[in-house]
């Protein structure tokens, strides 16, 4: 089984659309009245949510005018976050054919579809015109990828000179054993973690310049203790969550996560560049 193959089945849920449609209805909401904040507690697949999301690219300074670029888009919620509050045009990528899908519909539902465009394909080799983007960025998404020099070669080469480019990965801190499964991975044989370090040894070889690095594990463990605190004061889960993607996996896998964090074995690293 190829690698890409076995990412997609990784992230592969099988009635997608219709467990979010559902808690859509169980949070008393409807396709025609749901909004991208109701969406987010699902559609931000990485850690911190709609708050890590809106921490990270107000860096960014978007304009109405750009093209932005969303590398491994997933169901595209940070790309509805970004075209509802700049109306500009965002196009995603994601190798998830479930996910593309299910994303392109809940843009249709809080109409957004003529901002967005989130298409299937591999970020190694993305089928755009050299020069086509204003900026960029990738959330959660170099976990599952390998080739890092090849990644971030694609990624300058459809960026226009001068524009920002933000990773917000999950990235190696030192060697030991990681508890799996985890939100990325079953297992170690679709986990891809680097170093920090060697993202910025990538991205500089690519072409860009490294702006900024921030470490985001503070922020990440604290995230994590308002939602078990939530959890517990409600009883129970609520309707839409990171729970109708991962099903029965997800208690095993944050908790995994957190310890792989608490233990220092990796950390949310954002890195922010700037292609020359």
């Amino acid at each position: 089984m190829s690698n890409d193959k076995a990412v997609s089945d990784h992230y592969l849920h099988g009635n997608l659309l219709g467990a979010i449609r559902a808690a859509v209805t169980k949070i008393g909401k409807s396709v025609d009245s749901v909004t991208i904040e109701d969406l987010a507690p699902v559609d931000e697949f990485h850690i911190g949510g709609r708050l890590a999301t809106e921490n990270f690219l107000r860096q960014f300074n978007f304009s109405e005018q750009d093209h932005i670029l969303d590398v491994g888009c997933g169901l595209g919620g940070a790309a509805r976050f970004v075209a509802s509050k700049y109306n500009n045009c965002v196009t995603g990528i994601d190798l998830s054919q479930e996910y593309v899908e299910t994303g392109n519909v809940l843009c249709s539902w809080v109409n957004l579809d003529r901002n967005i465009t989130l298409q299937q394909g591999s970020a190694l080799s993305m089928p755009f015109q050299d020069e086509t983007f204003d900026g960029g960025y990738m959330m959660h998404v170099g976990m599952n990828i390998d080739d890092k020099e090849q990644l971030f070669a694609e990624i300058c080469r459809v960026l226009r000179p001068g524009s920002y480019f933000g990773v917000y990965d999950i990235m190696r801190n030192k060697e030991g054993d990681l508890a799996y499964p985890v939100p990325w991975a079953s297992d170690e044989s679709t986990s891809r973690l680097a170093s920090v370090g060697d993202y910025k040894t990538h991205l500089t070889d690519a072409g860009f310049t490294i702006v900024e690095e921030r470490n985001r594990s503070d922020f990440a463990m604290d995230f994590f203790d308002k939602q078990r605190a939530q959890v517990v004061a409600n009883g129970n889960p609520p309707p839409l969550g990171l729970h109708t993607l991962m099903q029965e996996s997800t208690a095993e896998k944050i908790r995994n996560m957190i310890d792989n964090i608490a233990n220092d074995y990796v950390a949310p690293v954002e890195v922010l560049a700037r292609k020359i």
